[in-house]
């Protein structure tokens, strides 16, 4: 007895300390008892004591509560109800049975693999509880959301709700989102625009309308079907609205920007949200030191306008790192950040055209692979797998036998497909990645030529690990990312977080040494001229989409790498008379960008001019391979289609290939009829060595069941081993029964021990009129056949 009152009464404490915990949930009594502003500084390279206000984080800078459901329009409260929970209006704040199955799957994983299910659950996990993800938490959000639903409206709680949950874009709560995409108040929201936010909240990366357009169709597609399915809205409605068109890039902005480089600004937001939590970032208490350097970010803006002077005109992004450091310097997104947040350095996935091409020289040189590796400049065919894929040189113009370097320097289209060949489009994915390039990358063969999307920071951050001798910076903060942020103080505990560079060697310095060598020359003497610095190391490469729509220079010196992107930023414009009156390359308006910046940079940092470490020379031997068994190997004096690579020493395949004199490829002939499959193989010339196998009963025999070998090389004339299907000599093949009497056929299929089956149609009776399977087939024990016989009382048609 005394146990159970002892049960009870903690039982009672405890729902009374969790309802007391209730009042604590109200947003507006968060915002106001937790807000401590957040600041974000840039520091004067030259002084650290020297700090300015990039922007102040305020909880109300990215939130704006709303205080009646009433300013929620009807539309959108139906949207996030049927996408999120829809026996809302049903449950008492926990739904047992997704409770029930949730505990069930993290024990069967032992793991915590489901989360809580209602939107109360959710609100109380967002506004109060821990993000660990634990069973306890479960239980405790369970607790809470059955409490709060015994003292809140259903209003109240979806209210709530909707002003703390996060729709991407640094929108917070559903007022801010309506007016981040559409510029409007929550309760003016249409059912497509009302389909799209209530969409957000389960991934707002994956579908951000601005960064994965197609995805956001798909996910605002899925809400609407929901509400369709609920009887929440017509058909007529479903389709209009999933025909409305996604709020453009430009328009997409959240209301109140504020302070210098805001581009720079909202990059870093985005970090810091992924790193602390949107709490903690927006009115937590944060003094957050950058990498920006001012100084070199008006510089990029300067050397811009100093170039594109056409109203009307392209636009440009820069991207400027340190190498050394990994610190973005500068960072240029857009002419105008109050009209429109898209920031072209980090959100707009452009091909780079043959910027990347040093990229795939890199992934040559990670395999041992030396630049003076020659192919024939020429227009190529490529077998892609699916496809064939044809490439030619820009102008037509081919140079011939030539190696790796000077297709660089002359940006050989040709020769570069070629080696793409060679190395693979997943090992020039691995690189790329490695490099720092952080999109998501396709291991398509026209990777080669630079046919993915990028944006300028992926490109300055790979070009600036070649800079620092192969040698990728990251954070011991934030990781494999861009580093833009030096420290972060915690107001409340004095506690101080530095972010210090800290190295992942991604080439050899040797090999880093000899491909910037390379890139020098393209500079000196290549499609780069318009980018050098008199009197000063460069290295870089030019790069234009077929269409002239994007243009590219990146490049490095010893203290500095950049990006310039040239392009039309809402639509994919062909820049055909840009140029005074001619097409827009790589090495016109980003290269003179690119100079007019570097040169100032370079001037305003006034640092002792630094010189490229000479190229190494890394010995290297030719070798012929040939591709065999998924892989490179030696050529054994007897393979055909070799190639002819470069390896530095001690590098390259080490096995050698099994091919024959005469050598011809062995055809896949199983299925085929044994005649076929031999006139086949004397095609080669191959012969045939035929072993009869018993045929399965019911199959007709004379197949080709199996080869050996099945695929690869042999000489002409050599045999292959074909395993051909024959009847058991036991049994034969099956009859033909049809005319026969059914006690005639019967007697037949019973001694070859098959199973007789009767169907009935009309016809003479007695008689089998039909068979299946029919005869030739291979017979057996066991064989079902069917027969078709009249019944006795049946007559033949008139």
């Amino acid at each position: 007895m005394l146990t159970l009152l002892a049960g009870v009464a903690f039982s009672f404490g405890l729902v009374r300390a969790i309802a007391s915990e209730i009042p604590t949930l109200d947003p507006a009594q968060q915002q106001a008892s937790k807000q401590v502003d957040s600041v974000v500084y840039a520091v004067d390279p030259a002084d650290p004591r020297n700090r300015r206000v990039l922007a102040v984080l305020r909880g109300d800078e990215s939130r704006v509560l709303l205080s009646d459901i009433a300013e929620v329009a009807p539309i959108m409260r139906q949207a996030i109800v049927s996408v999120e929970d829809r026996r809302f209006y049903e449950h008492n704040g926990v739904d047992v049975r997704g409770i029930a199955r949730a505990v069930w799957q993290d024990i069967r994983s032992q793991s915590v693999v489901e989360g809580g299910s209602t939107i109360t659950q959710q609100f109380v996990k967002n506004a109060y509880v821990t993000n660990r993800r634990t069973i306890a938490r479960k239980v405790r959000e369970a607790a809470l959301a059955w409490q709060l639903e015994q003292r809140w409206s259903k209003d109240r709680i979806l209210l709530a709700y909707l002003n703390t949950i996060y729709f991407g874009n640094g929108a917070y709560g559903v007022q801010q989102a309506a007016r981040t995409y559409f510029g409007k108040g929550a309760a003016r929201l249409t059912l497509a625009e009302a389909a799209l936010l209530a969409g957000l909240p389960a991934d707002p990366s994956l579908y951000d309308p601005v960064q994965h357009p197609r995805a956001s169709r798909l996910r605002r597609r899925y809400v609407l079907q929901t509400m369709f399915d609920q009887g929440k809205i017509t058909e007529r409605q479903l389709q209009t609205a999933s025909d409305a068109p996604l709020p453009k890039p430009g328009d997409v902005r959240l209301p109140g920007t504020r302070g210098p480089a805001q581009y720079f600004v909202n990059y870093v937001k985005d970090q810091l949200v992924a790193k602390y939590g949107a709490g903690q970032v927006f009115g937590g208490g944060l003094k957050v030191t950058t990498t920006i350097d001012l100084r070199l970010q008006e510089l990029a803006r300067r050397a811009i306008d100093k170039v594109l002077t056409r109203p009307g005109g392209p636009s440009a992004a820069l991207v400027a790192i340190d190498p050394a450091t990994g610190a973005v310097r500068a960072m240029v997104g857009g002419t105008n950040y109050r009209e429109s947040q898209f920031n072209l350095a980090t959100q707009a996935e452009r091909q780079p055209g043959s910027s990347f091409k040093p990229i795939v020289l890199a992934t040559a040189l990670r395999q041992g692979i030396s630049p003076v590796t020659q192919f024939e400049s020429k227009p190529v065919e490529i077998d892609a797998g699916d496809r064939i894929w044809r490439v030619t040189n820009y102008e037509g113009s081919y140079l011939g036998r030539v190696d790796l370097a000077r297709a660089m320097v002359s940006s050989d289209n040709a020769v570069y497909a070629q080696l793409t060949k060679l190395v693979g489009p997943k090992g020039i994915v691995a690189t790329a990645h490695a490099l720092g390039i952080r999109s998501p990358l396709d291991p398509y063969f026209s990777i080669g030529l630079g046919a993915v999307a990028v944006n300028p920071l992926d490109m300055t951050r790979a070009y600036a690990t070649f800079a620092n001798d192969g040698k990728r910076v990251d954070g011991t903060l934030t990781g494999d990312k861009p580093r833009v942020i030096e420290q972060v103080e915690f107001a409340r505990s004095g506690r101080v977080l530095r972010n210090e560079p800290v190295g992942e060697q991604v080439l050899p310095p040797p090999e880093a040494q000899l491909l910037t060598s390379i890139l020098e020359r393209v500079v000196a003497q290549g499609t780069g001229k318009r980018a050098a610095l008199p009197g000063l190391p460069a290295a870089g490469k030019t790069g234009t989409t077929d269409n002239y729509g994007d243009a590219w220079f990146v490049g490095y010196t010893p203290q500095l790498a950049v990006a310039v992107w040239v392009g039309y930023p809402d639509e994919l414009k062909p820049m055909l008379t840009e140029f005074g009156g001619k097409p827009v390359t790589g090495g016109t308006l980003p290269a003179e960008i690119w100079k007019a910046f570097m040169e100032a940079a370079l001037k305003e940092r006034k640092q002792t001019p630094q010189q490229f470490a000479p190229a190494p020379y890394i010995p290297a031997q030719e070798r012929r391979i040939v591709w065999r068994g998924g892989s490179y190997k030696l050529d054994n004096g007897l393979c055909r289609d070799t190639l002819t690579v470069a390896y530095f020493a001690g590098r390259g395949p080490q096995t050698q290939a099994t091919c024959y004199a005469n050598e011809v490829a062995v055809p896949l002939v199983v299925g085929l009829t044994a005649a076929a499959a031999q006139s086949r193989l004397a095609a080669q010339p191959l012969d045939a060595e035929i072993i009869g196998v018993p045929a399965q009963a019911g199959k007709r025999p004379g197949y080709v069941l199996r080869q050996e070998p099945r695929s690869g090389f042999l000489s002409a004339r050599d045999s292959v081993r074909l395993y051909v299907t024959r009847p058991d000599p036991r049994y034969g093949l099956l009859p033909n029964l049809v005319g026969s009497s059914v006690k005639a056929a019967r007697e037949r299929l019973r001694r070859l021990q098959a199973r007789p089956r009767i169907a009935f149609a009309a016809g003479p009776a007695g008689i089998v009129l039909e068979q299946s399977p029919e005869p030739g087939v291979a017979a057996g024990p066991g064989l079902r056949v069917t027969l078709v016989v009249a019944p006795a009382t049946a007559t033949t048609s008139p």
